[in-house]
């Protein structure tokens, strides 16, 4: 299959991009300021561009964007649809553009996060984006044309980036970069649609 990693060359993408190529896919990657096209999930226009340029995929998997912490005293609504723009807006045009540039029977994985189902203080922004997700990857899962797929794979803290979130997140179980890869495989690989794969820990 021919697949497109849009934010490939990220902490995930370091692990995902590999496993994807050993396993026989060609692998395009698409990234801000990196990878062999670029795009900023930030700006719809660009995904339309990025579309063109790399043609037709079988698979995208995104996992590029995240959502900032916040202060809930002062947070503001502006702030919560600026934190939106990438990883809720951004991830959404990649399937809203893609369903017209891939392959029949593409398959999009998106990623979202433990906030969703987790409250923690400082990630209210984060928990409205997983949330919108969830709702967005049910609703067009039945919806796509041409036999096109949509999963979101849900992440905790992962254990490759234990080191930085720590200590924003005291006590929270990573999950283990190769149980999280095999996830996003499945996805690309399998036949579901529409799941959200909860993985934290």
């Amino acid at each position: 299959m021919r697949v497109l990693a849009v934010g490939g060359a990220g902490t995930i993408g370091r692990r995902l991009v590999p496993a994807l190529r050993s396993r026989g896919h060609e692998v395009v990657v698409a990234g801000r300021e990196s990878g062999d096209v670029h795009v900023d999930l930030a700006s719809p226009g660009t995904v339309e561009d990025m579309y063109h340029a790399v043609g037709a995929v079988d698979g995208v998997v995104s996992i590029a964007a995240h959502g900032a912490l916040d202060e809930f005293g002062s947070l503001t609504s502006a702030e919560l649809r600026e934190n939106m723009r990438a990883k809720f807006f951004g991830q959404v045009d990649l399937v809203l553009a893609g369903q017209r540039h891939c392959a029949d029977g593409a398959s999009f994985t998106l990623t979202s996060g433990i906030f969703a189902d987790e409250a923690w203080p400082g990630v209210t922004g984060g928990a409205v984006i997983n949330a919108a997700l969830h709702g967005f990857v049910l609703s067009a899962a039945v919806e796509l044309p041409r036999g096109m797929r949509i999963n979101a794979v849900s992440p905790t803290m992962i254990g490759d980036s234990v080191a930085v979130f720590v200590d924003h997140f005291p006590g929270m179980r990573p999950v283990p970069m190769d149980e999280l890869i095999g996830h996003y495989l499945h996805c690309v690989e399998g036949g579901d649609t529409g799941h959200i794969i909860r993985a934290y820990g």
